[in-house]
């Protein structure tokens, strides 16, 4: 072995085990806020409290460092990551154990079992949108919304979505909305005038919105309606009087620049908006930057999708600044826009605010190598749970594949991570195979698809995930792998069939100039390969 590979190698092998203090100490705070957040299981076992969930997660880390470190002494010459994994992944099934058990139950109290609580929610949901789409009449409104109708009901919550409602079906549904709308929470009216012309499907919106004016909601969800700046402002007396919102969906709902004005001018105040989703839309530069100047005004944001939304430099910066100000996010998906470089580097000095971040969907926003560094960079400071990182589509080549895997190293909990689409080739497949083959426990799914990857990147690419626990998914279809290196990978997963996905659109042969059929002769000799890698390093903290 060469001296560059072992100075890359000597590189990559960090002590992992036994982790700092302050390490402990984040991951029990992470432990800590995940029990106290408002979560699908927390609404069905029940939130606990801020002391209770800090005792739980004490006791968490330490039990969990107990077995880590028993697995440690057992092989102490090693770099740690298997006891890494052990301590991960012991956390995680604690974790999932205590969400599950819920708050602890006093003796002197009397609280609901799992399945009474169950009961009670579903007692308070009113649901239709089952079954096939179709129209709604008056007749079948009247009799499908009887429920509605009964005195001292416990519906707080409806949906509507998936009928379509006209006049008639909403003349009906007006004083039945208007006599239980005190009561109501969450209201679901995605998809209900579809195939309606724009005139009765505006005045129905009408209808509803007057029945519902004056509502206390906390959740809203008005996607699917081809809405428009006309439908928009059909909704404006319910939306003039929501003062509580903590999720707003207009999902595909043509939110063009005068559309996107008309929601910013119409919500009188989004200090509680938890969750905001405007995927699909047609919003531009102009309405992306209305929708930045409401983002800045929702500081406890923590689920933020605005992807396919056709927004480019001008727009895309403006909401990078404006997501400065959600300090509490978790979720962020911008998927699918025209950012460009510059949105790109504006982003990443914002993502050094989210500390909380678990999931970053930045796919296909033209970030090249100079944008993708710098979020790469960004969030190697912050996000310490980060569980998802899609960047897959940014014309990313080996020389940003630097800065990814250094971040991609320090992220400990990630589950899923997407590189798919991009130019790394092998030396920055092999780059990104050495930043997870070290713990990531938690690893599931990796995507390097087309990436003009053969032989040398796809071997450690393999290698690097095939033994991790858990582990589902590898595609690296789409790329330059010889019939050689084909069999040689399918080998390495001959135990786990599933895991390895198809390779039925790889190209053995790959077009290629001249210099790069050049090197790609060398390639087949791994250690001249890696000899080439002398100046790509992954750069790790002290």
């Amino acid at each position: 072995m060469d001296s560059a590979t072992q100075t890359l190698q000597h590189r990559i092998s960090v002590k992992l085990w036994p982790p700092g203090q302050s390490t402990r100490l984040m991951l029990v705070e992470r432990m800590t806020k995940n029990f106290i957040t408002p979560s699908f299981i927390s609404r069905k076992y029940g939130l606990l409290s801020k002391e209770e969930a800090e005792e739980d997660a004490k006791k968490i880390e330490e039990v969990a460092f107990a077995a880590a470190n028993q697995h440690y002494e057992k092989q102490p010459d090693g770099d740690g990551s298997s006891a890494v994994q052990v301590y991960a992944k012991e956390s995680s099934r604690l974790m999932l154990a205590v969400l599950k058990r819920g708050p602890r139950i006093q003796e002197d109290e009397e609280v609901a079992t799992t399945a009474d609580k169950g009961a009670a929610t579903l007692a308070n949901m009113f649901d239709i949108s089952g079954g096939r789409r179709a129209f709604i009449s008056g007749e079948e409104a009247e009799e499908v919304l009887k429920p509605l109708k009964v005195p001292g009901n416990l519906y707080t919550r409806i949906c509507f979505s998936n009928r379509s409602f006209g006049l008639e079906a909403a003349h009906v549904t007006e004083p039945i909305l208007l006599s239980i709308k005190d009561q109501l929470t969450e209201v679901d009216l995605s998809d209900f005038v579809a195939g309606r012309s724009e005139s009765e499907a505006l005045e129905v919106m009408n209808i509803f919105s007057s029945a519902l004016e004056g509502c206390n909601l906390r959740y809203l969800n008005l996607s699917n309606n081809a809405l428009g700046e006309k439908g928009v402002r059909a909704f404006g007396k319910l939306l003039k009087t929501q003062n509580n919102l903590e999720e707003l969906y207009l999902i595909n709902d043509g939110i063009s620049e005068e559309a996107a004005r008309a929601v910013c001018e119409l919500i009188p105040s989004t200090e509680k908006l938890k969750v905001l989703h405007f995927h699909n839309n047609m919003t531009g530069d102009e309405g992306a930057v209305a929708i930045a100047e409401m983002v800045k005004r929702s500081t406890v944001l923590e689920d933020f999708r605005c992807s396919s939304t056709r927004v480019g430099l001008e727009g895309g910066v403006a909401l990078a600044n404006a997501l400065g100000s959600c300090k509490h996010l978790r979720k962020l998906d911008l998927r699918d826009n025209m950012f460009g470089v510059e949105a790109g580097i504006a982003l990443s000095r914002s993502l050094f605010a989210f500390a909380d971040l678990t999931e970053a969907y930045l796919s296909y926003l033209n970030l090249e190598d100079e944008g993708a560094e710098a979020l790469a960079n960004a969030l190697k400071e912050c996000a310490p749970s980060l569980e998802v990182l899609d960047m897959a589509g940014n014309d990313i080549t080996a020389k940003g594949a630097s800065s990814l895997a250094a971040c991609i190293s320090a992220k400990q909990f990630l589950t899923k991570l997407n590189l798919s689409e991009n130019e790394l080739k092998d030396e920055g497949a092999i780059l990104i195979a050495k930043a997870i083959e070290v713990g990531h426990g938690h690893l599931n799914e990796v995507d390097l698809s087309i990436n003009a990857i053969r032989i040398a990147g796809a071997r450690l690419l393999a290698q690097a995930v095939v033994d991790k626990p858990g582990f589902k998914s590898l595609n690296i279809n789409g790329n330059y792998i010889s019939d050689e290196g084909i069999d040689e990978v399918k080998d390495i997963f001959k135990g786990l069939p599933n895991v390895l996905g198809n390779l039925d659109e790889n190209d053995p042969d790959g077009e290629l100039d001249e210099d790069a059929k050049e090197e790609d002769e060398d390639t087949d000799n791994e250690d001249e390969l890696e000899s080439k890698l002398k100046g790509l390093e992954i750069k790790h903290e002290e």
